[in-house]
């Protein structure tokens, strides 16, 4: 049970709900003897579908092993906290596993995903399961369709296996809580954030909840999450991946991609859910590109003769986490022990003054435009959402700014896609022209620049160095984890290249992985008996 405090209009008093979380009164309880002979914590996608061709367990138990952890962990207070990353289960996970059991037997084979287990973020719209965006608002929406990405990893044998906590509507980096679900913690710590917005779906894989996941990403969302949690997480060129289906924030900046424990397990998704879709137009982009099977880039020396610009500006922020700085000097040592050219230091001439100009973006208009696509949704405008009051406190003063009248100087709208807005484009020439002149392959920065805040601190240095360089221009950029700081506390370094270079990319990031085995499971949440 969660309780939370929701902001009725400002006539109205506060209201108190008691908000009641499908995982906890689904009824459903999973027993771990199928599983025994394999433990899923910690494990990659290869592993698990070479213990169910070896006959070691079966989709069924890989399955019934994670559902045993979320039941055993994600509402189970430790130290009186609750990790609480997950918002509502796949009632029909064992039944698809079942299935999965039985196409097995029958050709000896398991498709590209078949027998994953995946967590999937509440913005994704997901057939027959709850769908809302984090708020209360949206509860009990149940989309008819799958949004493109989760259709796809069906369609390559993945179990949809739950629906994850986020940032209240994708509005915060900072932190993942919701007016559905409540307050999401990080594995490593309970008395820290997550980070935001998907952290949910970073949570539930860093503590063995589920295979892999999806995340979404406007600014910082999927690198944010999986930095503050020890993951990999790719956001990609925008224009590979559809976003269809998915509740956006900002519609130009927005795109989805996976958030795995290990870089194979996110090639192996970013392979499935990537191409083009006739129901998103900028996908189109990489519409007469070939299919592109990322696993192949998994190349052990992939950064031997690479040429890295290191970007400096987000290491010597006077507000840099020693511990983080410290560590992230010790990832470029790894880096030029495996044979990279570091080109340091790496600048964009005028990037302060560009960057103030890049911002814009009509929340209102794309959330009624989804809104507009799903007549079985709860509300149908974003001024009827808050006009209800059901959202949390912390993000009142952007979504009634959302609906509040433009101010002459808000670039709300028009604001193009990020291919077609005058000072995004700007930005974009320039930092191809600075790559260029120093001959770079790739840029690298820490992702964020300093360490998971606690729970509640919405003061101390943020560090959030994930909101330009990738989402103004419509670069990809992948988040590795690259060590520790302050005891047990993740962190990760970003590679960041040209538009549809993740194959160059996921060599790179796949050689540092390999080089520097920086990934820990939590040791909060370790195998179960």
């Amino acid at each position: 049970m969660v309780v939370l405090s929701l902001r009725k209009t400002k006539m109205k008093p506060i209201l108190r709900v008691l908000c009641f979380l499908p995982l906890a009164h689904c009824g459903l309880t999973y027993g771990q003897t199928a599983a025994r002979n394999f433990n899923v914590a910690g494990t990659t996608i290869v592993e698990t579908q070479e213990a169910i061709r070896e006959g070691r367990t079966t989709c069924h138990a890989v399955v019934s092993g994670y559902l045993a952890r979320i039941q055993a962990y994600d509402q189970t207070p430790i130290d009186g906290l609750r990790l609480n990353a997950i918002v509502v289960i796949n009632p029909d996970a064992l039944a698809e596993a079942d299935a999965c059991d039985r196409k097995f037997a029958a050709t000896h084979k398991l498709p590209p995903l078949g027998g994953i287990a995946v967590l999937i973020k509440d913005n994704y719209d997901t057939q027959g399961l709850q769908t809302t965006g984090g708020s209360l608002a949206m509860r009990g929406f149940v989309p008819a369709h799958d949004a493109t990405m989760v259709a796809r990893l069906r369609a390559a044998g993945a179990i949809v296996l739950a629906k994850t906590n986020m940032a209240e509507w994708a509005f915060s980096p900072y932190l993942t809580a919701s007016s559905i679900a409540g307050i999401t913690r990080n594995p490593y710590d309970l008395t820290r954030v997550p980070a935001g917005s998907s952290g949910g779906t970073a949570a539930g894989v860093a503590a063995s909840l589920g295979e892999s996941g999806l995340g979404t990403d406007t600014g910082n969302s999927i690198r944010g999450p999986s930095s503050h949690n020890d993951l990999v997480g790719i956001r990609p060129t925008i224009g590979l991946t559809s976003r269809s289906g998915i509740i956006p924030l900002f519609a130009h900046n927005d795109v989805g991609g996976p958030m795995a424990r290990t870089v194979a397990d996110a090639a192996a998704l970013l392979s499935v859910v990537a191409g083009p879709d006739p129901a998103d137009p900028v996908t189109q982009l990489d519409a007469d590109r070939p299919k592109v099977d990322y696993i192949r880039f998994l190349d052990r020396h992939g950064l031997r003769g690479a040429r890295i610009g290191v970007f400096r500006q987000y290491f010597n922020d006077a507000k840099t986490d020693p511990e983080v700085k410290a560590v992230a000097e010790e990832a470029l040592h790894a880096l030029r022990q495996e044979g990279a050219v570091l080109v340091d230091p790496f600048s964009i001439p005028d990037y302060d003054a560009m960057e103030k100009k890049l911002d814009c973006g009509d929340f209102q208009a794309d959330l009624n435009a989804y809104l507009a696509k799903h007549p079985n949704a709860p509300y149908h405008d974003l001024a009827s959402i808050v006009e209800s009051g059901l959202y949390l406190p912390y993000i009142e003063d952007e979504i009634r700014g959302a609906v509040a009248p433009p101010k002459p100087d808000d670039r709300r709208t028009p604001c193009p896609d990020v291919y077609h807005d005058p000072p995004k484009i700007e930005f974009r020439n320039a930092l191809l022209k600075a790559m260029a002149t120093d001959h770079l392959d790739a840029i690298v920065y820490p992702t964020w620049s300093n360490p998971p805040r606690k729970v509640g601190d919405v003061t101390s240095p943020a560090g959030d160095n994930s909101q330009v360089l990738s989402p103004q221009t419509g670069f990809p950029a992948i988040s590795v984890p690259m060590g520790f700081t302050h005891g047990m506390l993740p962190t990760g370094l970003t590679f960041l290249g040209p538009a549809f270079s993740e194959s160059s990319l996921i060599r790179y990031a796949y050689d540092f992985e390999q080089t520097t085995r920086q990934r820990k499971d939590p040791p909060l949440f370790p195998a179960l008996p």
